[in-house]
Protein backbone atom coordinates (compact mmCIF):
# COMPACT_ATOMS: atom_id res chain seq x y z
CA UNK A 1 0.00 0.00 0.00
CA UNK A 2 1.18 3.48 -0.81
CA UNK A 3 2.14 5.27 2.40
CA UNK A 4 1.36 8.84 3.34
CA UNK A 5 5.04 9.68 2.93
CA UNK A 6 5.24 8.48 -0.67
CA UNK A 7 1.92 10.11 -1.56
CA UNK A 8 2.92 13.47 -0.13
CA UNK A 9 6.19 13.40 -2.03
CA UNK A 10 4.35 12.70 -5.27
CA UNK A 11 1.80 15.43 -4.53
CA UNK A 12 4.46 17.97 -3.61
CA UNK A 13 6.10 17.50 -7.01
CA UNK A 14 3.12 19.28 -8.54
CA UNK A 15 3.01 22.17 -6.08
CA UNK A 16 3.61 25.73 -7.19
CA UNK A 17 6.93 27.46 -6.58
CA UNK A 18 5.37 29.26 -3.62
CA UNK A 19 6.53 26.35 -1.44
CA UNK A 20 10.17 27.41 -1.59
CA UNK A 21 9.34 30.80 -0.10
CA UNK A 22 8.17 29.26 3.15
CA UNK A 23 10.39 29.86 6.16
CA UNK A 24 10.65 27.84 9.34
CA UNK A 25 9.85 30.73 11.64
CA UNK A 26 7.65 30.57 14.71
CA UNK A 27 4.25 29.21 13.72
CA UNK A 28 1.30 31.58 13.52
CA UNK A 29 -2.24 30.82 12.30
CA UNK A 30 -1.48 32.44 8.94
CA UNK A 31 1.88 30.74 8.51
CA UNK A 32 0.46 27.30 9.35
CA UNK A 33 -2.25 27.65 6.70
CA UNK A 34 0.35 28.94 4.23
CA UNK A 35 2.53 25.92 5.00
CA UNK A 36 -0.40 23.52 4.48
CA UNK A 37 -1.17 25.20 1.16
CA UNK A 38 2.50 24.79 0.26
CA UNK A 39 2.08 21.03 0.49
CA UNK A 40 -1.44 20.54 -0.88
CA UNK A 41 -2.03 23.64 -3.01
CA UNK A 42 -4.41 26.51 -2.35
CA UNK A 43 -7.90 25.33 -3.22
CA UNK A 44 -9.86 27.92 -1.22
CA UNK A 45 -11.50 25.16 0.81
CA UNK A 46 -10.31 23.61 4.06
CA UNK A 47 -6.51 23.70 4.21
CA UNK A 48 -6.51 20.08 5.37
CA UNK A 49 -9.21 17.38 5.49
CA UNK A 50 -10.62 19.16 2.46
CA UNK A 51 -12.99 16.41 1.29
CA UNK A 52 -15.79 15.28 3.54
CA UNK A 53 -19.40 14.43 4.17
CA UNK A 54 -21.80 15.44 6.95
CA UNK A 55 -24.33 13.55 9.06
CA UNK A 56 -26.58 14.47 11.94
CA UNK A 57 -27.92 12.67 14.97
CA UNK A 58 -27.85 12.77 18.75
CA UNK A 59 -25.47 12.29 21.65
CA UNK A 60 -26.79 10.68 24.82
CA UNK A 61 -24.64 11.03 27.92
CA UNK A 62 -23.78 7.86 29.84
CA UNK A 63 -24.75 7.35 33.45
CA UNK A 64 -21.96 8.74 35.59
CA UNK A 65 -20.39 10.94 32.89
CA UNK A 66 -20.96 13.93 35.17
CA UNK A 67 -18.40 12.48 37.57
CA UNK A 68 -15.77 13.52 35.01
CA UNK A 69 -17.11 16.92 33.98
CA UNK A 70 -19.83 19.45 34.72
CA UNK A 71 -20.20 20.17 30.97
CA UNK A 72 -23.95 20.32 30.16
CA UNK A 73 -23.90 17.56 27.54
CA UNK A 74 -22.14 15.19 29.96
CA UNK A 75 -24.83 15.03 32.61
CA UNK A 76 -26.38 11.55 32.99
CA UNK A 77 -29.11 10.99 30.41
CA UNK A 78 -28.61 14.35 28.72
CA UNK A 79 -29.45 14.22 25.00
CA UNK A 80 -28.26 16.85 22.54
CA UNK A 81 -28.18 17.10 18.74
CA UNK A 82 -24.86 16.55 16.98
CA UNK A 83 -23.48 17.35 13.56
CA UNK A 84 -20.59 15.13 12.44
CA UNK A 85 -18.25 15.58 9.48
CA UNK A 86 -16.17 12.64 8.24
CA UNK A 87 -13.24 13.50 6.00
CA UNK A 88 -10.15 12.41 4.11
CA UNK A 89 -6.80 13.69 5.34
CA UNK A 90 -5.30 15.69 2.52
CA UNK A 91 -5.94 19.33 1.67
CA UNK A 92 -7.06 18.22 -1.80
CA UNK A 93 -10.85 18.34 -2.30
CA UNK A 94 -10.81 15.87 -5.21
CA UNK A 95 -8.64 13.19 -3.63
CA UNK A 96 -9.95 9.64 -4.20
CA UNK A 97 -11.09 7.92 -1.01
CA UNK A 98 -8.79 4.97 -1.79
CA UNK A 99 -5.64 7.09 -2.23
CA UNK A 100 -2.93 6.50 0.36
CA UNK A 101 -2.85 10.24 1.07
CA UNK A 102 -6.48 10.10 2.24
CA UNK A 103 -5.47 8.64 5.62
CA UNK A 104 -5.72 9.30 8.48
CA UNK A 105 -9.44 10.03 8.22
CA UNK A 106 -11.07 12.77 10.22
CA UNK A 107 -14.13 12.86 12.44
CA UNK A 108 -15.31 16.22 13.76
CA UNK A 109 -18.28 16.48 16.12
CA UNK A 110 -20.38 19.53 16.94
CA UNK A 111 -22.59 19.21 20.01
CA UNK A 112 -25.55 21.63 20.06
CA UNK A 113 -25.89 22.62 23.72
CA UNK A 114 -29.17 23.61 25.42
CA UNK A 115 -28.10 27.25 25.85
CA UNK A 116 -27.66 27.68 22.10
CA UNK A 117 -23.86 27.37 22.08
CA UNK A 118 -21.75 24.62 20.52
CA UNK A 119 -18.83 22.53 21.68
CA UNK A 120 -16.64 20.62 19.25
CA UNK A 121 -14.31 17.64 19.08
CA UNK A 122 -11.84 17.27 16.20
CA UNK A 123 -10.26 13.81 15.92
CA UNK A 124 -8.52 11.59 13.39
CA UNK A 125 -8.07 7.86 12.83
CA UNK A 126 -4.47 7.54 14.02
CA UNK A 127 -3.51 7.39 17.68
CA UNK A 128 -0.90 10.10 17.77
CA UNK A 129 0.42 13.14 15.94
CA UNK A 130 3.73 13.46 14.06
CA UNK A 131 5.21 16.20 16.25
CA UNK A 132 4.84 17.75 19.68
CA UNK A 133 4.36 21.44 18.86
CA UNK A 134 2.86 23.76 16.28
CA UNK A 135 6.33 25.08 15.42
CA UNK A 136 7.56 21.57 14.64
CA UNK A 137 4.46 20.87 12.60
CA UNK A 138 5.17 23.91 10.47
CA UNK A 139 8.77 22.77 10.03
CA UNK A 140 7.53 19.36 8.87
CA UNK A 141 5.15 20.92 6.36
CA UNK A 142 7.89 23.11 4.94
CA UNK A 143 10.20 20.10 4.64
CA UNK A 144 7.48 18.20 2.79
CA UNK A 145 6.78 21.06 0.41
CA UNK A 146 10.46 21.42 -0.45
CA UNK A 147 11.16 17.70 -0.98
CA UNK A 148 10.19 16.76 -4.50
CA UNK A 149 11.12 13.46 -6.19
CA UNK A 150 14.05 15.13 -7.96
CA UNK A 151 15.35 17.01 -4.90
CA UNK A 152 18.97 16.02 -4.16
CA UNK A 153 19.49 13.68 -1.22
CA UNK A 154 19.30 14.16 1.65
CA UNK A 155 16.14 16.19 1.07
CA UNK A 156 14.77 18.64 3.63
CA UNK A 157 12.29 15.92 4.57
CA UNK A 158 15.07 13.36 5.03
CA UNK A 159 16.84 15.77 7.35
CA UNK A 160 13.71 16.54 9.34
CA UNK A 161 12.71 12.90 9.78
CA UNK A 162 16.25 12.01 10.77
CA UNK A 163 15.80 14.12 13.88
CA UNK A 164 12.13 13.30 14.43
CA UNK A 165 11.63 9.52 14.51
CA UNK A 166 8.02 9.84 15.70
CA UNK A 167 7.17 11.91 12.62
CA UNK A 168 8.78 9.26 10.41
CA UNK A 169 6.76 6.54 12.10
CA UNK A 170 3.56 8.56 11.65
CA UNK A 171 4.16 9.21 7.97
CA UNK A 172 5.19 5.68 7.06
CA UNK A 173 2.90 3.60 9.29
CA UNK A 174 0.51 1.34 7.33
CA UNK A 175 -2.99 2.78 7.28
CA UNK A 176 -5.33 0.25 5.66
CA UNK A 177 -8.42 1.42 3.82
CA UNK A 178 -11.55 1.25 5.96
CA UNK A 179 -14.73 -0.40 4.76
CA UNK A 180 -16.59 2.63 6.05
CA UNK A 181 -16.12 5.84 8.00
CA UNK A 182 -18.30 3.94 10.49
CA UNK A 183 -15.72 1.14 10.95
CA UNK A 184 -12.80 3.24 12.16
CA UNK A 185 -11.75 4.35 15.64
CA UNK A 186 -10.87 8.03 15.99
CA UNK A 187 -8.54 9.73 18.45
CA UNK A 188 -8.49 13.22 19.86
CA UNK A 189 -4.73 13.33 20.24
CA UNK A 190 -4.66 16.56 22.29
CA UNK A 191 -5.30 16.57 26.03
CA UNK A 192 -8.05 18.37 27.92
CA UNK A 193 -8.68 19.05 31.58
CA UNK A 194 -12.09 17.87 32.75
CA UNK A 195 -13.56 19.31 35.96
CA UNK A 196 -16.70 18.09 37.71
CA UNK A 197 -19.06 20.04 39.98
CA UNK A 198 -17.00 19.09 43.02
CA UNK A 199 -13.87 20.59 41.51
CA UNK A 200 -12.14 17.27 40.84
CA UNK A 201 -9.81 17.61 37.85
CA UNK A 202 -8.90 14.86 35.39
CA UNK A 203 -6.65 15.09 32.36
CA UNK A 204 -7.57 12.97 29.37
CA UNK A 205 -7.90 12.49 25.63
CA UNK A 206 -10.94 11.60 23.58
CA UNK A 207 -11.38 8.27 21.84
CA UNK A 208 -14.31 7.49 19.55
CA UNK A 209 -15.04 3.78 19.20
CA UNK A 210 -17.15 2.41 16.30
CA UNK A 211 -20.19 0.40 17.31
CA UNK A 212 -19.88 -1.60 14.09
CA UNK A 213 -16.34 -2.67 14.98
CA UNK A 214 -13.15 -2.07 13.01
CA UNK A 215 -13.20 -3.37 9.43
CA UNK A 216 -10.71 -2.76 6.62
CA UNK A 217 -10.14 -3.77 2.99
CA UNK A 218 -7.10 -5.60 1.72
CA UNK A 219 -4.82 -3.65 -0.61
CA UNK A 220 -6.30 -5.47 -3.60
CA UNK A 221 -9.86 -4.74 -2.52
CA UNK A 222 -9.06 -1.08 -1.87
CA UNK A 223 -7.74 -0.55 -5.40
CA UNK A 224 -11.09 -1.59 -6.85
CA UNK A 225 -13.10 0.95 -4.87
CA UNK A 226 -14.52 4.10 -6.38
CA UNK A 227 -13.12 7.56 -5.75
CA UNK A 228 -16.06 8.40 -3.46
CA UNK A 229 -16.70 4.99 -1.95
CA UNK A 230 -16.60 6.17 1.67
CA UNK A 231 -19.00 9.06 1.09
CA UNK A 232 -21.37 6.85 -0.88
CA UNK A 233 -21.18 3.98 1.61
CA UNK A 234 -22.03 5.94 4.74
CA UNK A 235 -24.89 7.75 2.98
CA UNK A 236 -26.41 4.36 2.17
CA UNK A 237 -25.58 2.85 5.57
CA UNK A 238 -27.38 5.56 7.53
CA UNK A 239 -30.55 5.03 5.49
CA UNK A 240 -30.91 1.52 6.92
CA UNK A 241 -29.40 1.76 10.40
CA UNK A 242 -27.98 4.33 12.80
CA UNK A 243 -24.23 4.86 12.70
CA UNK A 244 -23.15 4.42 16.31
CA UNK A 245 -20.00 5.40 18.20
CA UNK A 246 -19.04 5.35 21.87
CA UNK A 247 -17.32 8.50 23.10
CA UNK A 248 -14.78 7.85 25.86
CA UNK A 249 -11.98 9.71 27.59
CA UNK A 250 -8.66 7.99 28.15
CA UNK A 251 -7.37 9.21 31.51
CA UNK A 252 -3.75 10.19 31.99
CA UNK A 253 -1.45 8.64 34.55
CA UNK A 254 1.61 9.90 36.37
CA UNK A 255 4.40 10.58 33.90
CA UNK A 256 2.17 10.99 30.83
CA UNK A 257 3.04 14.02 28.73
CA UNK A 258 -0.13 16.07 28.78
CA UNK A 259 1.08 18.68 26.29
CA UNK A 260 2.74 16.36 23.76
CA UNK A 261 0.27 14.91 21.22
CA UNK A 262 3.03 12.96 19.47
CA UNK A 263 3.18 10.50 22.38
CA UNK A 264 0.26 8.07 22.43
CA UNK A 265 -0.61 6.91 25.93
CA UNK A 266 -0.59 3.16 26.64
CA UNK A 267 -3.81 1.30 25.89
CA UNK A 268 -3.78 0.13 29.50
CA UNK A 269 -4.81 3.60 30.72
CA UNK A 270 -8.34 3.58 32.17
CA UNK A 271 -11.17 5.06 30.14
CA UNK A 272 -14.45 6.74 31.09
CA UNK A 273 -17.53 6.28 28.92
CA UNK A 274 -19.04 9.69 28.20
CA UNK A 275 -21.93 8.58 26.03
CA UNK A 276 -23.20 7.34 22.69
CA UNK A 277 -23.29 9.09 19.33
CA UNK A 278 -26.13 7.94 17.05
CA UNK A 279 -26.11 9.32 13.53
CA UNK A 280 -29.39 8.92 11.68
CA UNK A 281 -29.37 11.18 8.61
CA UNK A 282 -26.97 12.30 5.89
CA UNK A 283 -26.75 16.04 5.28
CA UNK A 284 -24.72 15.61 2.09
CA UNK A 285 -21.25 16.72 1.14
CA UNK A 286 -19.33 19.92 1.67
CA UNK A 287 -21.14 21.83 -1.07
CA UNK A 288 -24.33 21.58 1.01
CA UNK A 289 -22.56 22.50 4.24
CA UNK A 290 -20.16 25.23 3.14
CA UNK A 291 -20.51 27.30 6.32
CA UNK A 292 -19.91 24.42 8.71
CA UNK A 293 -16.70 24.55 10.75
CA UNK A 294 -15.33 23.04 13.95
CA UNK A 295 -13.08 24.58 16.60
CA UNK A 296 -11.15 22.26 18.94
CA UNK A 297 -11.02 24.97 21.63
CA UNK A 298 -14.78 25.57 21.60
CA UNK A 299 -15.50 24.11 25.04
CA UNK A 300 -18.05 24.75 27.82
CA UNK A 301 -17.42 25.06 31.54
CA UNK A 302 -16.02 21.78 32.81
CA UNK A 303 -13.64 21.24 29.87
CA UNK A 304 -10.42 23.18 29.21
CA UNK A 305 -7.60 22.76 26.66
CA UNK A 306 -4.51 21.29 28.36
CA UNK A 307 -2.25 21.24 25.28
CA UNK A 308 -1.05 24.50 23.65
CA UNK A 309 -1.46 22.93 20.23
CA UNK A 310 -5.26 23.05 20.65
CA UNK A 311 -5.33 26.84 20.46
CA UNK A 312 -2.75 26.82 17.66
CA UNK A 313 -4.97 24.48 15.66
CA UNK A 314 -8.03 26.61 16.31
CA UNK A 315 -6.22 29.72 15.13
CA UNK A 316 -5.25 28.04 11.87
CA UNK A 317 -8.79 26.73 11.41
CA UNK A 318 -10.13 30.27 11.77
CA UNK A 319 -7.79 31.49 9.03
CA UNK A 320 -8.81 28.58 6.80
CA UNK A 321 -12.50 29.31 7.40
CA UNK A 322 -11.97 32.97 6.47
CA UNK A 323 -10.24 31.95 3.22
CA UNK A 324 -13.03 29.67 2.07
CA UNK A 325 -15.77 32.13 3.02
CA UNK A 326 -14.42 34.77 0.62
Amino acid sequence: MKTILVSVLITSAFMAAESVSLKADEATPDSLVHALNGVFGEHMVRAVHAKGTVLKGTFIAAAGAERLSEAPHLQSGSEVPVIVRFSDFAGVPTIPDNDGLASPRGMAIKFKLPDGTDTDIVAHSFNGFPVATADEFQQLLIALANSKPDTPKPTPLDKFLGGHPIAKAFLTAPKPMPESYATLPYFGVNSFKFTNKSGTETFGRYEIIPGAGEHFFSDKEAKSKSANYLIDEIAQRVKTQPVVFSLVVQKSAAGDKIADPSIAWPASRPTVLLGTIRLTESLGGDASNSKLFFMPNAVPAGIEPADPMIDARAGAYAVSVAHRMK
